[in-house]
């Protein structure tokens, strides 16, 4: 070995290593819009849509010119939000009059085939929130559509525009994690899905969530993007997924479960346990990879790696910046960490500084300016929707079902 100490060998190969997992991809900075403002319109004007118009404000040179919903509360609310915007009852009035060149739908899960399908067919840009759909059937119809196109469409499968998620993925893709031996997820939120509403027309409309004829529950909702993670970092999809489900806390006539576990069984015989619930909050929402060198745990704003302490030195634990989690101490997975830790900023670094959903945001309009290819397209949805119609027939059934192939495509 050369003449310098260890420590300084280390420092070397830690930066070098660094520069290698976090590419300037993993902490993109806003995208933007050359020339003219990009004009996006809104269709569906809910709760995720206020989300949406949120973020957007973010991103220089978007402008919202469009927002529709077929509720006219509604539509008058979320007119309020974006000012300027154009309001329509309609996608298609949308679509012909506002002047959109992007549409984000965030309606319901099974109103979005008609309007994904009209909207890259008017050759408008599309983003989908996840699920893509709520049937195989619809999933599919999609994505000919899109096949034929020549616009972006991005699903909203928010963990692989993730900047900690992608950073992440480069360390369990490597040496750190090797083989993983049991992966876990879940997601927990005191809430009960029903939204007050007036008369029984605008009930059903408004909660879709708790018709089981149109609704995947939290196996659509919630799992579709968390299971799409570990498929992703995996690069597989798993042959076999048991479910069970129950009403468990609210007792109000719904016959959709508020309480969920599924058992993903892959390829090569690796198992995936998950739960969500309606009835709690203990611990929230993350996703844990266990491997025999180190473990790794996602909670989508933030993301913690656990070496083992037979794990082999790699050199880029110089930078780690590290928390104690009860009897554990972690790694927090940071990007840009090598740059933080020569400004004495590592514990700055920690957390994403906005939510996931600006994030996907983002890259979807930096593949439009750019001409990039979607980072979560609608191959991507078709797989993540076969397996969230999947996990719902099994938690329905309880029961077992198969992931055959040609589901997945």
């Amino acid at each position: 070995m050369s003449p310098i100490d260890r420590r300084e060998f280390l420092v070397q190969s830690a930066g070098a290593l660094t520069a290698m997992a976090l590419m300037p991809t993993t902490l993109p900075a806003a995208a933007k819009v050359r020339g003219a403002e990009l004009p996006v319109g809104i269709v569906g004007l809910g709760r995720q849509s206020r989300a949406i118009i949120t973020e957007l404000a973010k991103i220089e040179g978007v402008k919202i010119v469009g927002v529709c919903d077929n509720d006219p509360a509604r539509l008058d609310q979320g007119a309020k939000r974006a000012p300027g915007a154009a309001a329509f009852a309609s996608h298609k009035e949308l679509l012909e009059r506002s002047g959109a060149k992007a549409v984000i739908i965030a309606t319901p899960t099974h109103l979005h085939r008609e309007i994904a399908v009209d909207a890259v067919s008017a050759g408008a840009h599309v983003y989908c929130e996840s699920p893509m759909a709520h049937t195989l059937a619809d999933a599919r119809a999609i994505a000919g559509a899109v096949r034929a196109a020549k616009t972006v469409f991005q699903v909203g499968l928010e963990g692989r525009t993730n900047p900690v998620y992608k950073l992440a993925r480069s360390f369990f893709r490597s040496d750190s994690v090797r083989e993983v031996v049991s992966m876990r997820g879940q997601a927990r939120q005191k809430t009960s899905w029903r939204v007050p509403a007036s008369d029984p027309a605008r009930d059903k409309m408004l909660n879709w969530r708790l018709d089981e004829s149109v609704s995947l529950g939290l196996a659509g909702e919630w799992a579709a993007q968390q299971l799409d993670v570990f498929c992703w970092y995996r690069d597989m999809y798993p042959v076999s997924i048991r479910g069970w489900g129950d009403v468990v806390v609210h007792k109000d006539g719904r016959k959709v479960a508020d309480t969920i576990g599924l058992e993903a069984i892959y390829p090569d015989g690796r198992r995936l346990a998950y739960d969500a619930t309606l009835g709690g909050s203990y611990e929230g929402k993350y996703e844990l990879l266990c491997g025999v060198n180190a473990s790794i745990k996602l909670a989508w704003t933030h993301g913690w790696m656990f070496k083992e302490a037979d794990a082999p030195t790699q050199g880029w634990e110089v930078y780690a910046n590290r928390q104690r989690f009860h009897d554990d101490e972690g790694i927090t997975l940071i990007a840009d960490a090598t740059k933080l830790a020569s400004q004495g900023k590592l514990k700055d670094g920690v957390g994403l500084p906005n939510p996931a959903l600006y994030y996907a945001l983002n890259e979807f309009v930096r593949s439009i300016a750019e001409g990039k290819p979607s980072m979560a397209s609608v191959d991507d949805g078709l797989r993540a929707t076969a397996l969230a119609v999947a996990s719902a027939e099994a938690v329905a059934g309880n029961t077992t079902v198969e992931l055959k192939p040609e589901m997945l495509k």
